[in-house]
């Protein structure tokens, strides 16, 4: 997505245009014109401007996209649509994308949390699946690792997380659907 048009950056452009337009009509003796521009344009400059010091932009989405099988959208995820879609949209507040849940893992560093690099849309047999690249920051990859097991459980059931670093500081999380032999070795485990 183009940064020029984010929200916080239409609205900064809006507030400006009004503002000048605003301050012209008043040198030109428009008087008409100059009080509501002027006074509309600068409380909406500075809300632009206040969105913008909080601007988190969307996560890369990789990958093209695709319409699943009609049998495949029967077995896709919901809430990983729901992850792809927040996180491919643009927030205001939040340090990082998927702040709630990395605090909730204790996967987060107030001081250096991780930042979700991109994300790209995983279509297999077994359905529908998703990989999260994370830039790694102050949460090292062991931690990571620890919590694998639980970020399987966490996203949705009847998934598989696998944990991959494809290069030194970065990190893939793979969401896809569990395999037959996978539910059926866990199941084997916990008899």
């Amino acid at each position: 997505m183009n940064p020029l048009f984010s929200p916080g950056s239409i609205i900064t452009v809006t507030g400006a245009m009004l503002s000048v337009i605003g301050l012209l009509a008043y040198f030109t003796n428009a008087t008409n014109l100059s009080v509501p521009t002027f006074f509309y344009g600068v409380p909406i400059l500075l809300i632009g401007l206040s969105l913008k010091t909080v601007e988190l932009p969307p996560a890369k989405k990789v990958g093209t996209s695709y319409t699943l099988s009609p049998k495949s959208e029967k077995e896709s995820t919901n809430e990983l649509k729901k992850v792809v879609k927040d996180v491919t949209g643009w927030k205001y507040g939040p340090a990082s994308h998927l702040e709630s849940s990395l605090k909730v893992l204790n996967l987060w560093d107030i001081d250096n949390p991780p930042r979700l690099i991109e994300v790209e849309e995983l279509a297999s047999i077994n359905g529908y699946g998703i990989r999260l690249r994370f830039e790694l920051a102050g949460v090292s990859l062991e931690r990571w690792k620890e919590k694998e097991a639980r970020l399987s459980r966490f996203f949705a059931q009847g998934l598989k997380a696998e944990i991959t670093s494809p290069s030194s500081g970065v990190l893939d999380l793979a969401l896809t659907p569990k395999t037959n032999s996978t539910e059926q070795a866990n199941n084997e485990g916990s008899s």
